[in-house]
């Protein structure tokens, strides 16, 4: 299913996007996936939705052919779903009313039709539809044992290809079988015991970097954080420290840094800032990479830092075609000192050399943004305090996204927005030093709570250890005055509808101490 095209506002699609047009004297229907786009358009504006309906303002129309069921809906070929979503499409401001609206009450008798059509018409579906109706019936609060979701998960078990048995006898054995296992595109769906096994068989001479690499890279792609296999790598480094240059070195140390696992291998440090000292000059941005995973460790070498930040090496990457992402990664690495290295007195990158590190939300959540929580959260938030009381996808010096942020009194009243600065100062130790040399009474009495969404893909495989980069996030936020309120993908999962995650996001924020409302200013 193909999303519809244009930003919101923009004219309804042509009325060849997902209808079949009729001739003169004839009647024209939208295809189902044409009403799962009206419910799922939660960045549509309403003019957007209306188009995305596709019903023509004075011509007559059949909406629902016949042949999708024994009887049209509602008795007579006019009734039906459409009619419904149409006259609440009138109704509604926003695309998140709308989805309140249908929400509030899943036995109403338009959700009722509208399932009842999911349900006989779902073997026509593709599997992406059939992934896309799922989500819409959890985000409108039907029961997971119920007719609509069960017969949808039926068919979605149908669509599943058929698991391959396992293979007899393995082809190849050692380092031979552990590269051919990482080049088999099928082979996560059984990687860790394949992988142990092959490396245990393994002889020293097999295990080059080629093969190392090809492991570190299917470990920190997949996010399997096997302590087994990462200390394996990182013996390896140890052991082949002087036939290793630094491109080769920052693909190994990648996944430890990504699935934040600091190896128990006792020269791993020790070997790194060697290569570091020796390689620093030669390749920049395998140099900076490399700092990159050891911040997310906490392991941030000294002498390593001194060099990157001198001007030599600034001006040096300067001309280069990766300047802006090495920039990018030696402004994080600034913000890393002045957060956690209060011991370090070498030179830092200069102000003007400066970038935002993260402004806008990550790869992964803009690849993955139609299995977020985000969009509910918003209207649960919405609902809950008002839009005037929060800010989403706010980003904040140095340049870290939040998912939303609120404004909170010293007496936990949550603040209107647009009368506070929604910014901590930063840095903050010479920001509240300055203040404090000038006027040791000032004080800012708001405190900002940032709620972080912990989606599924945050997380390690085993779904307990927060990636790297996510984890170091979290921390810099903290150390900068921040107070985080963690949504868990386990709780937001668990539910059911807006009504249920309004109540669980109050429970959260009173458990802070949070009021909001008249009472709350």
């Amino acid at each position: 299913m193909r999303r519809p095209r244009g930003e919101p506002g923009s004219r309804a699609p042509r009325p060849t996007e997902g209808v079949t047009c009729a001739g003169p004297g004839e009647s024209w229907s939208p295809s189902p996936n044409s009403m799962l786009r009206v419910l799922l358009s939660a960045q549509a504006s309403p003019a957007r939705l209306h188009g995305l309906l596709l019903i023509p303002p004075v011509q007559p129309c059949c909406l629902w052919p016949i042949k999708w069921g024994n009887r049209p809906l509602g008795g007579c070929p006019n009734a039906g779903p459409v009619q419904g979503l149409q006259r609440l499409l009138e109704q509604a401001r926003s695309p998140g009313e709308l989805l309140r609206w249908l929400g509030q009450n899943p036995t109403k008798a338009t959700l009722q039709d509208l399932s009842q059509l999911i349900i006989r018409n779902c073997p026509s579906f593709d599997i992406h539809t059939i992934h896309v109706c799922l989500h819409l019936a959890v985000l409108l609060g039907f029961p997971s044992d119920g007719p609509l979701v069960c017969a949808l998960e039926q068919e979605r078990r149908f669509r599943l290809p058929p698991k391959p048995p396992p293979p007899l006898q393995p082809v190849f054995c050692g380092g031979q079988g552990l590269e051919a296992a990482l080049s088999c595109p099928r082979f996560l769906r059984y990687p860790r015991q394949h992988l142990i096994s092959s490396l245990a068989e393994a002889r020293p001479e097999e295990l080059t970097p080629h093969v190392m690499v090809l492991l570190a890279q299917h470990l920190a792609r997949h996010r399997l954080r096997e302590p087994q296999l990462l200390e394996a790598i990182a013996h390896f480094l140890v052991v082949q420290e002087a036939q290793l240059n630094s491109k080769v070195v920052q693909k190994l140390v990648l996944p430890f840094g990504r699935l934040n696992y600091l190896p128990l291998e006792q020269q791993f440090m020790p070997c790194l800032e060697r290569i570091l000292a020796r390689e620093a000059g030669v390749a920049p941005l395998a140099t900076v990479n490399i700092l990159m995973s050891l911040c997310q460790l906490r392991c941030l070498p000294f002498r390593a830092l001194h060099f990157v930040f001198s001007p030599g090496f600034i001006n040096h990457i300067s001309g280069t075609p990766h300047a802006l992402i090495v920039r990018r990664y030696l402004s994080l690495l600034d913000t890393a000192v002045e957060l956690e290295l209060p011991g370090y007195r070498g030179p830092r990158l200069p102000q003007r050399q400066q970038v935002p590190i993260f402004p806008q939300p990550l790869t992964t959540d803009r690849a993955r943004c139609k299995y977020s929580h985000k969009d509910i959260v918003a209207e649960g938030l919405r609902q809950l305090l008002g839009e005037e009381k929060y800010r989403q996808d706010l980003t904040v010096p140095p340049g870290y996204c939040t998912d939303f942020l609120l404004c909170v009194s010293s007496s936990g009243a949550v603040l209107p927005v647009r009368t506070q600065d929604p910014f901590l100062p930063y840095p903050p130790r010479s920001c509240l030093q300055g203040q404090a040399a000038s006027n040791p009474t000032t004080r800012d009495p708001a405190q900002r709570v940032v709620l972080m969404l912990r989606e599924r893909w945050h997380f390690c495989r085993d779904g307990r250890v927060l990636l790297g980069s996510r984890a170091l996030r979290e921390r810099h936020l903290g150390l900068m005055g921040y107070q985080l309120l963690p949504l868990p993908f386990e709780e937001l999962e668990s539910q059911r509808g807006l009504p249920q995650l309004k109540s669980y996001l109050r429970q959260k924020l009173q458990a802070l101490g949070l009021r909001w409302g008249p009472e709350g200013g």
